[in-house]
Parts: structure tokens; sequence; C-alpha cells
């Protein structure tokens, strides 16, 4: 009995050490890690940049008069750091000004004396005499991103007075509520509990069918993906953080918790891992002998990762499968927006080639955010390693472009402003994390 014990004791004893002397060179691995961050010049330079352009104002970037609910978003922590409260709370105000009288948001505004492009749909209201709106009505991301964006404001500057400002009578709060109203009553499949949209590329705004892509029309198919949905779960945690209303918080509550279920019910693939493009209530426009659903969406994952969709071993594997996917198709990172891609042809113009625009182009804007919640999920080393080639292509070309083509060709913007915030936020959040290895 007591030589049983013994050697219990021995095996307990053995099995501390080993955990031991993992956890210590896990430590000296971060260490090393945090170092190579902290100390890294490109970083400091692409940052430096980043933070340049935003300057410079608002609108999407350059080539782009406008300014964007959906970019905004994304790059909102930075001009809050280079520009005045003042002026990133007015241009969010302006938003609310143009809401329709349907609760609907558009996708974003100019001046009316810059409203030059061919867009026979233009939105007006007279809370914003001197403006005017339009939106790719094709997405269902607008009211989503809008939201996000005033809840990283709040949570940003502690401004909650935005939430009671009023807007033609409405405080911003109520007509956040009733955006959320409105995505229900429009955007919203009851068979399957989600939202739904047009048939477009992962998160992109332009459908197959007709040569303008961007609004919904008789030609559109209704579809269901991962993206949308996603983004309004985002948008619901913001809610919740910014409504005091018991009865408000528990309706976002339960409807986040429906949205979580149906996504993980319908558009999961349990056995590829992978969310599936999309769900068709009606006809699909996929081709006959295509498979759409070998194909994964790299923006709608990292949202879904936001979202809280994906477990931490899920994590793991998507992100495999994206770095595999850039290997195989031999663009620049894990920016690809989707692989494989669309059959020639499926879409119009341009995009109808393959790896063009949202058709498996490489956009840094969604790329930066899936390096974002590596961060954010404890593998700070895949981040740092699948980031290089974004870091890179920022000093190579000496900008930030919109999307990247076969063998790294810039396209699009070269002051993409999406794409510099992304990537200063995630420079931010690997600075972060290297501080925070140095305090142990």
């Amino acid at each position: 009995m007591r030589k049983i014990s013994v050697f219990f004791c021995f095996i307990f004893l053995t099995l501390i050490l080993f955990i031991s002397s993992c956890a210590s060179n896990k430590q000296v691995t971060d260490h090393k890690l945090a170092q190579s961050i902290l100390s890294d010049k490109s970083f400091q330079k692409v940052d430096s940049m980043a933070r340049g352009v935003i300057k410079e104002g608002f609108n999407a970037g350059s080539g782009y008069s406008q300014i964007w609910a959906r970019d905004m978003n994304t790059f909102i922590e930075t001009a809050l750091e280079e520009t005045s409260k003042e002026e990133v709370r007015g241009a969010i105000l302006l938003f609310f000004a143009l809401q329709q009288k349907n609760n609907e948001m558009v996708d974003g505004y100019v001046l009316k004396k810059d409203f030059t492009w061919n867009d026979d749909t233009p939105y007006y209201s007279d809370a914003a005499p001197n403006h005017v709106g339009f939106k790719n009505t094709v997405e269902t991301d607008q009211e989503t991103s809008l939201i996000q964006l005033v809840g990283k404001y709040v949570k940003r500057t502690g401004d909650t007075s935005i939430l009671t400002e009023k807007v033609a009578g409405i405080s911003v709060l109520n007509r956040m509520e009733l955006m959320i109203d409105y995505l229900l009553n429009n955007k919203y499949n009851k068979k399957y509990g989600l939202l739904n949209g047009a048939m477009t590329a992962d998160w992109g705004d332009v459908q197959p069918n007709d040569d303008f892509g961007c609004d919904w029309n008789k030609l559109s198919d209704e579809a269901i993906d991962v993206y949308d949905n996603a983004m309004l779960i985002i948008a619901l945690n913001y809610l919740q953080e910014m409504t005091t209303d018991k009865g408000q918080n528990e309706k976002w509550k339960e409807l986040q918790k429906s949205v979580r279920l149906n996504v993980r019910k319908y558009l999961w693939d349990e056995k590829r891992e992978k969310f599936i493009p999309h769900i068709y209530p009606d006809k699909s426009p996929i081709p006959a002998g295509f498979d759409e659903n070998n194909i994964h969406y790299h923006g709608g994952t990292a949202v879904a990762i936001e979202a809280g969709l994906l477990s931490k071993d899920e994590i793991k594997t998507v992100n495999k499968q994206m770095v595999e996917n850039v290997k195989l198709s031999g663009m620049p990172s894990i920016g690809l927006t989707i692989y494989p891609t669309y059959p020639k042809g499926l879409f119009r113009g341009g995009m109808s080639a393959p790896y063009y625009y949202q058709n498996g182009g490489d956009w840094t804007w969604f790329g930066g955010r899936m390096i974002q919640q590596l961060i954010a999920n404890g593998f700070v080393k895949e981040a740092y390693e699948e980031v290089q080639p974004m870091i890179d292509l920022v000093i190579k070309n000496k900008g930030f472009y919109e999307w990247y083509g076969k063998g790294g060709t810039p396209s699009g913007s070269g002051k993409f402003k999406g794409s510099a915030g992304v990537l200063s936020k995630s420079i931010a959040q690997f600075k972060d994390w290297a501080k925070e290895q140095n305090k142990q």
C-alpha cells in the first residue's frame, strides 16, 4: 500500500513539474513576442501613416466624398484620438437626421453639391436640407453599423448625452430602437428567424444579375448570410449597454439569443467546420454544377467571431482554413474575401473575373478585423504572423489601398480609411497585449 502511495506521489509531482515547465516556457515565448511587437518599427510607421490619413476627414477615402456608416464604424476609435469629439459627434448625428420615415437608415451621405454620381434613388430629409443620402439596398448592415458606431463613440468618450439628443423631435436612442424595428419588419425572414438581404459575395454590396448591382430589384435573390446576422448580434450588445430601460434591455437580449441560436442552427456547417455562404428561401442564382457551399467567407467569419458565435477551438480551425486558402489562391493575406471564388460571369463587369473586387479580392478592411479577433481570443502569435503581409503592402505601396488583386496589385482608393482604421486598431491591440506581458 505504501509503495502505491509513493508511486502516485511521484506521478503527481512529475505532472506538477511538467505543467510548471510548460507555463514557464509559454511566459518566455510570450515575453519574446511582446518585445518583438514593441520594437517593431513597421508597426510604428504604419500606425503613423494611418493616423495621418484618418485626420483628413470622415469620408471613406481618396476618391470618395461620401461618409459611410459601415466605414466609419471601423475607424472611429482612431478618429476620436486624432480629431475632436465634437466633430465625430456631429458626423454621427447627421446620419440620424437622414433617417427615413419608415425608420430605415442610409448607407451614408454627401453635401448636395457633391452628389454627382449616377444614382436614381437618392434619400432626402427635411432635417438635413443640405445633404443627400444613399443606400446600397442589397446589403443589410447599415442600421447595425450605425448602432455599433454610436456604441463605440459612447464607450470611448463617456458622452451618454448623445443618446438623449433629439433629432427632429426623436432621441438618438429611440431612433436606434426604431431602426431595429425596421429590420424586423422589412429584412427579417420569419421561417429562419434571421435577417436577409440580396445575394452578394460575403459582406459585399454588389449582387449578380444586373449591371449596377447595388439596389434590390426584381432581379435580386433573397439570401441569408452570417455577416448580416453577426452585425445584428454585435449591435444588440451595444444597445443593451446603452439602454437603461429594463424592458428594452430584455427585448434585445431575447432577440440576440434567438438570432445566435438560429445562426448556429442554419448557417454553421458542423461537418466542414465553416459557415455556409447562403440560405436561399426562394430560388438560388447559383449555376448548376457549382457548389457554393465549398466557399469560405472570410469577412463574415471574422465578424461572427466578434459576435461570439465561435468557440476558441472553432476560431483556431477557421483561421487555419483561411491561411490555407491564401496559399491555394496565391493572394497576399487573409484579407482574401472568399475562397474559392464565384465562377466567371456570375457577377457583371470587372467583378465577373475571379480575385477581383469582392469576388476574391484581398481587403485589409476585413482581414484586419480577423487580426483583431485573433488577438482578442489569445491567438497573438498567429495574428502577428498573419498581419505582416498587410503591413508590408502598406509600406510597399505607400498607402492604404481599398483592395488588392493577384500578386498584391493595389486597387481602388489609395487612402481607404477602413483599411487604415482596422490596422491602427490592430496595432493598438498588439501593443496593449505586449505591455501586459511585460508586467508579468
